[in-house]
């Protein structure tokens, strides 16, 4: 970027200040919190220009021929606003400040004060509290104490050999106040912005998070439902020729299924919905028997908590709804084993892993744990503590196997969190 690129940037910085103004007075009036709404734009350099003006006393001299050697002096005082100006413009960003050019033009500027306090005294010491504020918004961190007091000492031992003791109190004082108050003001400054940037971002998580949930809840609950009521609508429509009450039945059951659905919608809307063990294994029982499938449900054990009972719940439902949309089973086990430590639940069918429940043909996953559903129960499980297997079994069929420990550490939060996706 060459100079003038820079130097247009600079002086656009102002009115981005004044950009940031206006908006923060529109959201005052709107009854917004304008700190909240929009911070502004972050301090630049230019809010330390005004503080040259600590050096018009030695201004006035040359003016006034009141200095020997004005030419010198003249030169000096652009050489230090030259300096001042590049600290303390490069300090406001984190990478500039702690450039080795940064720490040369500080050193110059140290070398350039003490020969023009030294050579001229009175006003001209005045220069030590601006090199104070350009080192306090330059070394902020572990050493700017040392830094500072050291600075002060100098710039005092200077004014004392030039001016006395009454300048070199007063010098010092003056020196090393600047320096701590601004790279207070500053630091303070930076951090605010840093832990509204921090808020922001989390405040931007937790939208996602809250948006992943809704629409894996909403995907796995529709996805469910409608497997099931498809699965009853063909059990009707077959047993409508030859046996009307027992297709009543099937449209009965679509209908209590419909309702069931709309209820579990809006519970996943407000983030109130849990799921329970119990009546996700009688709605699997009436799922298999509406697709011809025959449930064998064994549970043994002692009772579970209620985050445990959740996550098993999702699994059933998610393991169930394989079985009836992508296998061609009879007959399909649900095992529940509860162990000191451990709790096991098993879901085993006896199909071929292909099936025309949806109408057409289906696969599903030959090995391992596939599919978005179970591969996201496998992420909540292994949260949870525990673990998730599918794939082919033994003796044929498909069996998926899911293990948590019977009081998961992070059971609460898991249960809480997000629906798996549907496979």
């Amino acid at each position: 970027m060459s100079w003038w690129a820079r130097a247009r940037g600079r002086l656009r910085e102002p009115l981005e200040v004044r950009a940031g103004v206006k908006r923060r007075r529109t959201a005052r009036r709107n009854g917004g919190d304008p700190a909240v709404d929009h911070p502004g734009p972050p301090p630049t350099g230019f809010s330390l220009l005004p503080w040259l003006l600590m050096g018009m006393g030695s201004f006035s001299n040359l003016l006034q021929d009141e200095t020997s050697n004005p030419w010198i002096g003249g030169l000096g005082l652009l050489a230090f606003n030259s300096l001042y100006i590049y600290v303390t413009f490069r300090s406001f960003d984190r990478d500039r400040r702690r450039a080795p050019s940064t720490r040369v033009a500080l050193l110059l500027m140290v070398l350039l004060t003490t020969a023009l306090g030294l050579g001229y005294g009175g006003s001209w010491l005045m220069f030590f509290p601006l090199l104070g504020l350009a080192t306090g918004a330059t070394l902020r961190g572990p050493w700017l104490g040392r830094a500072g007091l050291l600075l002060t000492l100098y710039a005092g031992a200077v004014s004392a050999l030039r001016g006395g003791w009454s300048d070199a109190t007063s010098i010092a004082y003056a020196t090393f106040l600047s320096s701590m108050v601004t790279a207070a003001i500053l630091g303070l400054s930076e951090a605010v912005r840093e832990l509204r940037a921090a808020r922001e971002e989390l405040a931007t998580q937790a939208v996602e998070k809250e948006r992943l949930r809704f629409s894996r809840d909403l995907h796995d609950l529709l996805g469910h439902t409608l497997s099931v009521i498809v699965v009853k609508s063909e059990a009707a429509r077959r047993l409508a020729p030859r046996d009307m009450d027992a297709a009543l039945t099937q449209i009965g059951d679509i209908e209590s299924v419909g309702r069931q659905a709309l209820t579990e919608i809006r519970e996943a809307v407000t983030g109130y919905r849990e799921g329970s063990l119990g009546t996700e294994l009688a709605r699997a029982r009436s799922a298999l028997s509406a697709a011809s499938v025959t449930p064998v449900v064994r549970r043994s054990g002692a009772p579970l908590t209620p985050a445990t009972e959740a996550l098993l719940g999702w699994v059933v439902r998610e393991a169930v709804t394989n079985v009836v949309r992508h296998s061609d089973a009879t007959s399909c086990e649900i095992t529940i084993e509860g162990a000191a430590e451990r709790v096991r639940l098993t879901v085993a069918d006896n199909g071929t892993g292909t099936g025309t429940g949806t109408g057409g043909t289906l696969t599903r996953p030959a090995e391992g744990v596939g599919g978005t559903g179970l591969t996201g129960l496998t992420e909540r499980l292994a949260a949870a503590g525990g673990s998730l297997t599918a794939g082919p079994s033994p003796r044929g069929g498909f069996s998926v196997t899911a293990e948590l420990p019977v009081e998961p550490a992070r059971a609460a939060a898991v249960g809480a969190a997000t629906a798996p996706r549907e496979s």
